[in-house]
């Protein structure tokens, strides 16, 4: 499919492992695009960039991101994008700065399109470091372009999890891809019904999100960054902190359907002395972020059902591809729903925003072109 100068037939994820997320190949991209898009949301920075082959032929998608603490740091590394591309024609430029080919300059001005509450924030800042042209993309609009672009044009993106079944890649048919609720979830959480291309409206969201789980753990253990947190969960005992219910019934209560593993109460754990349980920081971090999971789960669920909605899916930079969250929001899914609901997943989870806005913007220039060409025709006079 061909979006203003991008074409993104054959749309492959690159099987080496780089960065934040793979790249996406484009193996039938003709030509330059001189652009780079950033999502700057409450925590953090997105960017998506397109870098070209020899010869600029075939192209391929990048991704990075960086803490919106940082902005001044993202709009370094977009600066070094935006005069590699004068000079190059952004030819396959890596997040260390450092460009693999030469090629011949472009004629065409690079821009910047910026999504996201920090496009707003941080424009005159990106307008003073990059001295290029900035174009803002609406934010929902952006989020939900991207999630159609990259489960309609790009192979084994989309996906179910669970612990017995990880990964297991999903394709839907064009036809079948409305309606679907997309439960972004970043620093708090956005849910958006989409029932058709262009077509969605926001419903319903919390405040209980990533950036809950970040604070309240810097607060709790004084770990610094996202993947220090997740990294923690990764050993931690929630059982040693939450009040379980088998800690109330003795063993599971099967007459509506909870098992005694199943979590009772958040934290409730830590007063019961008389257990003589002892916790640590990866034990605290595990059990938030069952916690924030759940909820969230939960939320996503009670909209769907309200709406009619049977396809669910998740995205946002919380993510991040972590075993640990996409199964307990999937089985938050499944248990509410009875099974009649379905928790799907991305590969670039965490970049949906940027990716739509990079196209989003392709497509508003194609139709400008479009325009000023059929306005042009229209006044041309006739020879006679």
């Amino acid at each position: 499919m061909m979006f203003g100068s991008i074409n993104s037939s054959g749309a492959i994820i690159d099987g080496i492992e780089k960065g934040e997320a793979n790249d996406i190949l484009l193996p039938n991209q003709s030509g330059r695009v001189q652009k780079v898009a950033v999502d700057i949301g409450g925590s953090l920075a997105k960017v998506v960039y397109l870098t070209s082959g020899p010869h600029s032929e075939g192209g391929r998608l990048h991704f990075t991101a960086f803490e919106t603490d940082n902005v001044e740091k993202c709009a370094t590394f977009i600066r070094s994008l935006l005069r590699t591309s004068e000079t190059r024609g952004m030819e396959s430029h890596s997040a260390d700065g450092v460009s693999d080919t030469d090629d011949a300059a472009s004629d065409n001005a690079p821009v910047v399109v910026a999504t996201g509450g920090g496009a707003h924030r941080f424009r005159d800042l990106l307008q003073r470091e990059l001295g290029a042209e900035i174009r803002i993309e609406d934010e929902m609009e952006s989020l939900t372009a991207g999630l159609n672009f990259l489960m309609r044009e790009v192979a084994d993106e989309v996906f179910t999890y669970s612990e017995d079944r990880p990964m297991q890649f999903v394709t839907t048919a064009a036809g079948d891809m409305f309606p679907y609720m997309l439960v972004n979830i970043g620093s708090g959480v956005s849910i958006i019904k989409v029932t058709g291309e262009g077509a969605y409206e926001r419903i319903s969201g919390t405040s209980l999100g990533g950036g809950t789980l970040w604070g309240l753990l810097h607060l709790l253990t004084g770990v610094q960054s996202f993947d220090a947190m997740l990294e923690m969960t990764k050993t931690g005992d929630n059982t040693k902190v939450d009040m379980m219910v088998g800690d109330i019934y003795g063993s599971n209560y099967d007459k509506i359907g909870l098992k005694a593993t199943n979590i009772a109460a958040t934290m409730a754990g830590v007063y019961r002395k008389s257990l003589g349980k002892q916790y640590s920081d990866a034990d605290i971090a595990r059990s938030l972020l069952y916690m924030v999971s759940n909820n969230i789960g939960q939320i996503a669920y009670l909209n769907a059902q309200l709406h009619g909605i049977r396809r669910i899916y998740f995205g946002g930079y919380f993510i991040r591809g972590h075993p640990l969250t996409m199964h307990t929001l999937s089985y938050a899914i499944n248990f509410w729903s009875k099974g009649e609901m379905s928790a799907l997943f991305l590969r670039h989870e965490g970049f949906l925003g940027a990716t739509g806005a990079f196209f989003v913007d392709e497509q508003k220039q194609q139709r400008d072109a479009a325009t000023v060409v059929s306005s042009s025709a229209a006044s041309s006079p006739v020879s006679g």
